[in-house]
């Protein structure tokens, strides 16, 4: 990716400037630490491919995001009938949102010879923003942060994009339009991956640890912990939120561990009053 001087320096501003205040919240948490529930998971039914690796919810179905195929289907939040299914030209996808009338793909960079390579192959990460009835790329976003992207999620209220950085352990919000960085949180941890927006706060399934944060969009602290068993649990990678539940997903990929159960689509409720 090719930028000007200005423009570099500008971003490198944004990404000091959106983690210093953070900085001091963690400290904090040092001291008063969020509470921490095990997840009570609950197994749905398996994704239409084998290697699911984003979710994205929506009222009429739950759409799913294959890693290996870089399909991209919506199914029946009951049953998993396919209602839809999209060809992209995603690469190692890791994450899909739906907003502003389009698809939003997180294209991690190299698809590992997992599958023949594709001319749209890149070794790098960046957005996708894709037609939501053909899956035909629309526009490519690079990440002035460089190195791979996981989740990806689109807030209605703000109108922006959350996306995780991986290379600088945040999340990102920017301008769909341009991919303007407007702030930046600390997302700490190994493989932060799936990500949603739920009341007013931001949720950062980690992937590696097991367990979803949620945290203050404004000061960057983590409010809770939801933790889902390394033995008994499929593994989470992508994630979304849906009337009162989080739905996750297992890719069977990557570090898969003793309860991964690949194409598995689970859920667990996002509060136990819920």
């Amino acid at each position: 990716m090719k930028m000007r001087r200005r423009e570099f320096i500008g971003a490198t501003s944004a990404l000091v400037a959106g983690l210093a205040v953070p900085r001091a919240a963690r400290a904090q948490e040092g001291k008063n630490k969020p509470p921490t529930r095990a997840a009570k998971v609950e197994r749905l039914f398996k994704a239409p491919d084998i290697h699911p690796n984003a979710l994205e919810a929506a009222a009429d179905g739950l759409w799913i995001g294959d890693q290996v195929s870089e399909k991209v289907f919506k199914v029946d939040w009951k049953t998993g009938k396919v209602l839809q299914e999209l060809q992209t030209e995603s690469h190692n996808t890791s994450g899909i949102a739906v907003g502003a009338g389009y698809m939003w793909l997180g294209a991690n960079g190299g698809v590992s010879g997992r599958r023949p390579p594709r001319p749209t192959d890149k070794p790098y990460g960046e957005v996708i923003q894709a037609d939501l009835k053909t899956g035909k790329t629309v526009k490519i976003h690079q990440l002035v942060w460089g190195g791979g992207v996981h989740g990806i999620t689109f807030v209605p209220q703000t109108q922006t994009l959350w996306v995780t950085a991986l290379s600088i352990s945040a999340v990102a919000e920017v301008d769909p339009k341009d991919f303007r960085i407007l702030r930046m949180r600390p997302a700490k941890g190994d493989r932060p991956h799936g990500l949603d927006w739920d009341n007013g706060a931001l949720w950062v399934l980690i992937a590696g640890d097991h367990l979803v944060q949620k945290i203050d969009p404004e000061s960057g602290k983590v409010l809770e912990i939801v933790t889902v068993s390394r033995t008994s649990d499929p593994d989470p990678h992508g994630m979304c939120i849906h009337d009162g539940y989080m739905y996750y997903c297992d890719a069977g990929l990557t570090a898969p561990g003793p309860g991964s159960e690949p194409a598995q689509i689970c859920r667990f409720k996002m509060s136990m009053q819920s």
